[in-house]
């Protein structure tokens, strides 16, 4: 048999660890890199799917007032501004402001991609435990800011509606009947989640650990006049600034609606919508705007162009950058 050739000098030995190290590095590099094309590839795939609807909202943007759309435009980007002072509000730690705003914009994408905000939690979720926090309190993170920015949202339009009681005139759009096996629906669907945390054992103990943390969390944080601030600032803004972004593209496609009427119309539907777990609010927001805006005394053709506009600027127009961004999150390891 041939001799096996003799090893250079100074040369180690390989051994079975370090090939299987290397096997393992060269298997994690295609892996992290097929998780960093597949945001875009997802939103590819979804921008195809809906190309109708894209294609609509970017006509009706012809024909706007440029203004009034730049306007839209300023508001949806200091929405993402909003969100990220309420993210740090829901936290004691400082966290990094540029990787914390790079993150809520690419949540946007993200929530594309699940239903009822679950990826935009995730990549929430990701980010703070990466930044140092237990995953315990993340998710108490995470569920503190939505509760804030529900109440928020739900204050600011039981405002409106004492302000302007007048302005929703749905009895035409939703019969009695209607209305009734709706809220029959909610409250039934209510108390039998009620009933299976109260008598689920484990559910149960989950639960009330998981509202321990969150009521702890919640205590720290309002003894710091900094974070409550951010918390309930932020909070408090996203939806306005939301709701003067539909104002704006109301004006610019001059719809014969008050702007009050017309924020309370976005305040209401979004409330609706979020009973729906459609990703992003497809659909069902784009419906409940539609039917709220014709509440308010829009005609419907006039409703729809409106909400087309408003949301390919506020979701179909950032959907790629922010897929882009995070793509980069993830290769970079900051999700």
């Amino acid at each position: 048999m041939p001799e096996a050739m003799p090893r250079p000098a100074g040369q180690p030995l390989d051994r079975p660890a370090e090939r299987t190290e290397r096997r393992s590095l060269y298997r994690r590099l295609p892996l992290r890199q097929m998780l960093c094309l597949l945001p875009l590839l997802v939103v590819a795939v979804w921008v195809v799917q809906h190309r109708s609807l894209i294609g609509s909202g970017a006509r009706q943007m012809f024909t706007a007032n440029p203004y009034w759309l730049l306007t839209a435009v300023a508001t949806t980007g200091l929405g993402w501004v909003a969100v990220s002072f309420a993210r740090q509000g829901t936290v004691l730690e400082r966290l990094p402001a540029r990787r914390l705003f790079a993150t809520q914009f690419a949540a946007g994408a993200a929530n594309h991609l699940l239903p009822s905000g679950i990826g935009a939690g995730a990549v929430n979720i990701r980010f703070m435990t990466g930044c140092g926090l237990p995953p315990a309190r993340s998710s108490a993170a995470l569920a503190l800011y939505f509760l804030a920015e529900a109440t928020a949202r739900v204050g600011l339009l039981l405002v409106l509606l004492v302000a302007f009681p007048e302005a929703l005139r749905l009895g035409p759009l939703l019969p009695e009947p209607v209305s009734g096996r709706v809220v029959a629906g909610v409250v039934a669907a209510a108390g039998v989640l009620v009933a299976g945390v109260a008598l689920i054992r484990p559910v149960r103990r989950l639960v009330v650990t998981f509202l321990r943390t969150a009521l702890a969390d919640a205590r720290s944080l309002h003894m710091r006049p900094s974070r409550a601030l951010a918390l309930w600032g932020g909070s408090l803004a996203f939806p306005l600034l939301q709701a003067t972004g539909l104002v704006a593209v109301a004006l610019a496609l001059e719809l014969e609606v008050r702007p009050a009427h017309v924020m309370l119309a976005y305040l209401a539907a979004t409330a609706v919508a979020a009973v729906v777990p459609a990703p992003g609010g497809i659909g069902s927001v784009d419906a409940a705007l539609v039917i709220a805006l014709v509440a308010a005394g829009a005609p419907v053709e006039s409703a729809t162009s409106t909400v087309l506009a408003y949301r390919f600027i506020t979701v179909w127009l950032p959907l790629i950058p922010g897929a882009l961004v995070l793509g980069g999150l993830v290769r970079w390891k900051i999700v």
